[in-house]
């Protein structure tokens, strides 16, 4: 199981490619989804203002014409009476005689509900209609007579077409003649503006599918160029890293090398002809015992002496490598160990200076100053020709700082390339992620001055505190 997620855990540069990707992906989508949704608000709109503008163009036409049909027989109704049979029969000989279109035509009916002119129904003529409904249960006859009634308006229902038999929408525009008690009116199928309506929203809906593809094809273009932009720079980096590691594995070799070159000449000139000095002393001792000589006690002397000289100089060479004194008292102590055979060695004159820090920075801070001041002690003996060495450890708000100055040739940054010490120096405090500067002193010399952060400091030690609270407790008891 636990292999199975290892394989799903991404990588570092995939990590980066997901954290530039899907904010692109969620920012698309959420423009993508306002775009549809505005546009298809929009496009509703004025669909609904085209269908409004549409059916009032109907309306208009549909009384345009009613208006009309009644200017063409009112001279008749005008001056006829109630129940004046000649005249209403010329009235609707007059209104079946007009039609127009395909569908077009005007009806009559009773306020009881009979139909009176049907020209394209002829089969409704005479028969009675009222509660006649359409197929979705609204009202048809009732209500245009009831608008009659009322003097004239429009009422909408579902009607067949007379030309092809099939149920359609349409809207009626009635009138009344109240003294006929007559309903007048005609009628106009809307089935070509729903069409029209249809065809919009299905316009509006390819728009916005076209524009989904669009800005498809927009996201892809983007994914693909962040894809290859940060496949080009992993490889660059890649490349870059790999140098890197190489070029870092050749100084860790050649610091290695070096290391061991100093051991191994520090055994040769040093341990090493004091062995051999040893050697020599205690044969002449054995030849002078075997010759029955009493003065053997001269060499072997010497050559205990000697001996004492070899466990010196390893004790030294073991201190240069791990300073047991650094990890027994601190960084102070050991600095100032060190400064101290530094002096004695060269004879160069040094100043040390330095705060209590009680052990206050943690290991790898210690070890790093340390070996900073190892490293600049060891250039400033073999390039600097100082006479002077000013060594100072320091603690202040920003973390912790070691300076070391000396009045020697310098070192100018531009001519020279910094060595494998500095550069280690360097890698120490990037890995501590602190600084290291390096510049001249005013006149001559040089100064280093490396300093770790404030994450690098342990917080005090509580029986420190209690010390300090127990002297100032005896100090005001003593006042």
């Amino acid at each position: 199981m636990r292999r199975l997620l290892s394989l799903f855990v991404p990588s570092y540069a995939q990590k980066l490619t997901l954290l530039a990707t899907v904010p692109l992906i969620a920012a698309v989508a959420a423009i993508a989804a306002l775009v549809a949704v505005q546009s298809r608000a929009v496009a509703q709109e004025e669909i609904r203002a085209l269908e409004t503008q549409l059916i009032e163009a109907k309306k208009a036409e549909l009384r345009n014409y009613v208006t009309q049909a009644r200017n063409g027989f009112y001279f008749i109704y005008g001056s006829a009476a109630p129940e004046d049979i000649a005249a209403k029969r010329a009235v609707a000989q007059i209104l079946a005689a007009m039609i127009y279109g395909d569908d077009g035509q005007f009806f009559v009916y009773d306020y009881d509900g009979t139909v009176l002119v049907s020209p394209r129904e002829t089969a409704r003529i005479n028969l009675n209609w009222a509660g006649q409904t359409d197929s979705e249960g609204t009202p048809v006859v009732d209500a245009l007579i009831q608008t009659a009634r009322n003097g004239a308006g429009y009422h909408s229902f579902l009607w067949p077409k007379p030309s092809t038999g099939e149920e359609a929408r349409m809207i009626a525009y009635v009138t009344g003649l109240q003294d006929w008690q007559w309903v007048v009116g005609t009628g106009v199928f809307i089935d070509d503006v729903l069409a029209s309506v249809a065809t919009a929203r299905a316009d509006v809906e390819a728009r916005v599918q076209r524009t989904f593809v669009y800005i498809g094809a927009i996201t892809l273009a983007a994914l693909l160029a962040v894809f290859g932009t940060g496949m080009v720079i992993n490889l660059r980096e890649r490349r870059l890293a790999d140098a890197k590691l190489k070029k870092l594995t050749q100084r860790v070799f050649d610091a290695q090398e070096e290391e061991r070159g100093r051991v191994a000449r520090e055994l040769h000139d040093g341990i090493s002809q004091i062995l051999v000095g040893v050697r020599y002393a205690l044969d002449n001792a054995r030849r002078r015992l075997d010759r029955g000589d009493g003065s053997a006690a001269e060499p072997l002397g010497k050559g205990i002496a000697t001996l004492g000289e070899a466990i010196s100089e390893v004790r030294r060479i073991s201190r240069d490598l791990r300073p047991g004194v650094l990890d027994d008292l601190g960084l102070g102590p050991a600095l100032k160990t060190l400064t101290e055979d530094f002096a004695t060695r060269t004879n160069i004159k040094c100043t040390y200076e330095t705060a209590v820090f009680r052990n206050r920075l943690d290991n790898e801070a210690k070890i790093a100053l340390y070996r900073i001041a190892q490293e600049a002690l060891t250039n400033i003996e073999r390039h600097a020709s100082a006479t002077h060495v000013d060594v100072t450890l320091r603690g202040h708000r920003h973390g912790a700082s070691l300076q070391i100055s000396d009045n020697g040739s310098g070192f100018d940054a531009r001519r020279h390339t910094p060595g494998l010490g500095l550069r280690n120096m360097q890698e120490r405090m990037e890995q501590l992620g602190g600084t290291l500067l390096l510049r001249p002193v005013s006149g001559i010399g040089t100064s280093i001055e490396a300093t770790v952060p404030l994450s690098h400091m342990l917080p005090p030690d509580p029986a420190d505190a209690r010390r300090a609270n127990a002297r100032q407790s005896t100090g005001k008891t003593t006042a």
